[in-house]
């Protein structure tokens, strides 16, 4: 029969080892409630632990798609506010075409206007080149070999740049629709206020208007121009059309038709003046504002005074394609508006995913209310137990062999 001795000093080790064990749990819920967190190493659970490190990845994501949707937001936002102020301006410009046309402004006055048209058309053409907070023109306008974006060509212009992303808006607006789409004359067929035959601007003051499209089949027909000309015969004004031999009495304010198109003429032409008609050419902003210009500049007579038929004329048209510039910066306004709807609603998207994602994350990884109860109980007997345990050693270390005797 054999007996086994355990030695004073191996109870006193194992003693140890087991408080410091129960110290270290205890410290380790202590953390773990502190914290609130389920999971603090991948060791607490790797399953759990794998699923909150997707879920951190995810936030990244979705932080990532929101700064640069922010940033796009903020360019789209930009452009809009300076469609507004070219909107502004173009309003104000033909304003200024109106009054150049009224009979109480002699020359002299128009000129002014001139100067004050001109220094509209430059902050037009400051306003298309403006840049957002990286340099990058608002409306991708991209001609290095000028210096300026948008000259008076299309040439070296980048339109607007498509979505390329489920949470990414175009981060520029569309400069060719804006400020190229133009079309002279009534969008169709356009009229000059002179005679080709004779070459020279009209003499009298006789103007036409924009005409109106009565047959679109006849009036996307023409591919030459068509002539309305205008002879004296006998102190009775006539016109033809077209060179032809028909002649018929000109009344003022009459309609002509002509090639599918609906043209009324008013004023007194002279002999030997005439209207050119052909077909619409495709006209940017700053050449239909540079034609405006020119129309109140060099109307002129030798004399000084005004030729009120080309000047009334030439405000027409102008006024006409001002109109389609308007609408063109209009167009343009609204598609931001609804980018930046766009832009809204992806917002509201990557808030919704990430608050699914954080709960997802919370869930993987942190104490419900449920868990967290448990978490709190058991810490608080691992603390009792811990504290018993090193009140029973301190007591069972004050023992000696001559107490026991005793």
């Amino acid at each position: 029969m054999s007996i086994s001795r355990l030695g004073t000093a191996n109870m006193y080790d194992r003693t140890i080892t087991n408080i410091n064990k129960q110290q270290s749990e205890l410290a380790d819920q202590m953390e773990h409630t502190s914290a609130g967190m389920r999971v603090i190493r991948a060791s607490d659970d790797p399953v759990a632990a794998a699923q909150a490190e997707r879920a951190r990845n995810r936030l990244e994501r979705i932080a990532s798609d929101q700064r640069g949707l922010d940033a796009q937001t903020a360019t789209i936002t930009y452009g809009e506010s300076t469609l507004g102020e070219i909107n502004d301006a173009l309003q104000e410009f033909r304003a200024l075409m109106v009054q150049a046309g009224s009979g109480v402004y002699n020359q002299v006055q128009r000129d002014t206007l001139v100067e004050q048209l001109t220094s509209l058309r430059d902050q037009i053409a400051k306003y298309a080149n403006r840049t957002d907070s990286n340099g990058l023109p608002l409306f991708r306008g991209l001609d290095t070999a000028t210096g300026m974006p948008f000259p008076n060509d299309q040439e070296g212009i980048q339109s607007g740049q498509a979505n390329n992303g489920e949470f990414f808006i175009a981060n520029t607006l569309n400069g060719v629709q804006a400020f190229f789409s133009g079309r002279t004359g009534n969008g169709v067929l356009e009229i000059d206020p002179y005679s080709h035959a004779a070459g020279v601007p009209n003499q009298g003051k006789a103007h036409a208007d924009i005409g109106v499209i009565k047959d679109p089949a006849a009036a996307a027909a023409v591919t030459t121009p068509i002539e309305i000309t205008f002879q004296d015969n006998a102190g009775v004004m006539e016109y033809s059309v077209d060179g032809g031999t028909t002649w018929a009495a000109y009344k003022n304010g009459g309609a002509i038709e002509v090639a599918g198109m609906e043209v009324v003429i008013k004023g007194e032409p002279a002999a030997g003046d005439g209207f050119t008609i052909k077909p619409s050419t495709t006209i940017s902003t700053f050449e239909a504002l540079d034609r405006a210009i020119a129309a109140v500049r060099d109307n002129a007579n030798a004399d000084g005074s005004t030729a009120y038929g080309t000047l009334a004329h030439g405000i027409t048209q102008s006024l006409t394609e001002l109109d389609t510039a308007l609408n063109r910066v209009s167009t343009v306004r609204g598609l931001a508006g609804d980018l930046l709807v766009q832009a809204e609603r992806m917002g509201a998207t990557l808030l919704a995913r990430e608050e699914q994602t954080e709960a997802q994350r919370v869930a993987a990884e942190q104490y419900d209310a449920e868990g967290m109860v448990r978490a709190i109980a058991q810490m608080q007997t691992q603390q009792t137990a811990v504290s018993a345990a090193l009140q029973s050693y301190a007591s069972i270390q004050k023992l000696s062999l001559f107490n026991y005797i005793s």
